[in-house]
């Protein structure tokens, strides 16, 4: 049996393909029975444009969590599909998943998942030294200057601020050269100076090193500085908005206040 991933001639290709990072089809993901059932994803369907940074937004429990972790390869959907790239994840057994979500996608998660005996450097090429891979020296050396922690490498996680931790971490999920970046909730652990320091690194490995972000925030000044925002409400998305500042998307979000959405995840 072959050890590379399948593509699939049914989903996208071609152009269409080479332009998005990643695609859901008709996803729908549905928790619990009966009385007790929730739908966290109700016949979804979106694109995200390769090198671009994108953050998904709504209510709490619209369902934006459970979009990210579905398109990353970390949930499974009940219905529809998933593709990073031409290849559909819903079609993949575990082994090639794990291998995919090695190789093709990165994650940045809120509680930064540092392992506290490693430097920043060992944490940094962690993916890379499981995989049993040498880490690219150039790209490698790029993302370190581009996180600016070339003096901390050395520095355990305890010996780093917040915002460091968080930098090491953007480190870590940039430095194997994944497809796709997947940030849920990147600056919620962190005071808004962290913050403003994580998302302008996010925005510019977008805009200088042609990286992708998909971000999951509740945060408007944490959108504003993406190139576009995907709106979640009660599991389907309700709208998108290119060029978001925060005074937008705030006042976005508001209505969905006075309305009362979202009922999923």
């Amino acid at each position: 049996m072959t050890n590379s991933i399948p593509t699939t001639g049914e989903g996208p290709g071609g152009a269409e393909a080479d332009a998005l990072a990643a695609r859901a089809e008709a996803i729908n993901k549905i928790y619990g029975s009966g009385d007790a059932e929730v739908v966290a994803l109700d016949d979804v369907t979106v694109g995200l444009g390769r090198g671009r940074f994108t953050a998904i937004m709504g209510p709490s429990g619209s369902g934006k969590s459970t979009l990210m972790h579905c398109m990353a390869g970390l949930d499974t959907v009940d219905s529809g599909r998933v593709f990073i790239g031409a290849v559909e994840l819903t079609r993949l057994d575990d082994r090639r998943l794990t291998r995919l979500r090695r190789d093709k996608v990165g994650f940045v998660f809120q509680t930064f998942n540092l392992v506290p005996t490693l430097t920043a450097l060992e944490n940094i090429t962690l993916p890379t030294d499981i995989a049993g891979r040498r880490p690219d020296r150039d790209w490698l050396d790029t993302v370190i200057d581009a996180v600016g922690l070339r003096d901390r490498l050395r520095h355990r996680p305890g010996e780093l601020s917040g915002g460091q931790q968080q930098r090491v971490a953007c480190a870590r999920a940039l430095a194997g050269r994944p497809d796709v970046v997947f940030a849920d909730e990147p600056t919620g652990n962190l005071d808004s100076r962290s913050g403003g320091e994580v998302l302008s690194f996010l925005r510019d490995s977008v805009r200088r090193m042609g990286q992708t972000v998909v971000m999951v925030t509740h945060d408007p000044v944490a959108a504003g500085h993406s190139d576009e925002v995907i709106f979640l409400s009660d599991g389907r998305i309700v709208d998108r908005m290119p060029g978001p500042t925060a005074e937008k998307v705030l006042e976005r979000m508001k209505g969905f206040e006075l309305a009362g959405g979202g009922a999923a995840r």
